[in-house]
């Protein structure tokens, strides 16, 4: 198995597991590496350090104690960025193309006031904020819209 580092034209950096090189040299080639955060298929690998499988080596007892910690360590923008974006998903009801109508529906008194998500075309992302209804785009990265194997 390789663990990659890569890094999308936008600058996010991610890893990625592969079956060897060739794997994903071959899945690139094929637009099928992408990043989790904005979906960009232009990715370049960087360098990165051999990771050694050492087996059933045990870490020294110093190190017990720091990897047992709950404390998160920093998180990157990105990470940051797919934390919220899982947050909104968990705490909105997905109502598709019909969200236009139902952010109508709700401004108006005729539907109970709730979180939504789904798709609008511009016309009418720009006829629901010309009515005072507020609106903003989230672009959900790929990786979110599908469940992990």
């Amino acid at each position: 198995m390789k663990v990659l580092n890569l890094r999308c034209a936008h600058g996010h950096g991610f890893e990625g597991w592969f079956a060897s090189n060739e794997a994903f040299d071959s899945q690139l080639g094929s637009g099928l590496v992408e990043c989790p955060v904005c979906g960009d298929t232009a990715i370049v690998k960087l360098l990165s350090a051999p990771r050694l499988n050492l087996g059933n080596a045990k870490a020294p007892e110093a190190a017990a104690p720091a990897a047992a910690s709950n404390v998160p360590a920093e998180l990157s923008p990105e990470a940051r960025w797919m934390r919220a974006v899982r947050e909104v998903l968990a705490k909105t009801e997905d109502v598709g193309d019909r969200f236009a109508d139902e952010a109508r529906k709700m401004h108006y008194g005729e539907a109970q006031e709730r979180g939504i998500r789904g798709q609008a075309t511009p016309e009418q992302t720009e006829a629901l904020l010309d009515e005072g209804i507020p609106v903003m785009a989230l672009p959900i990265p790929a990786a979110l819209k599908e469940t992990l194997q």
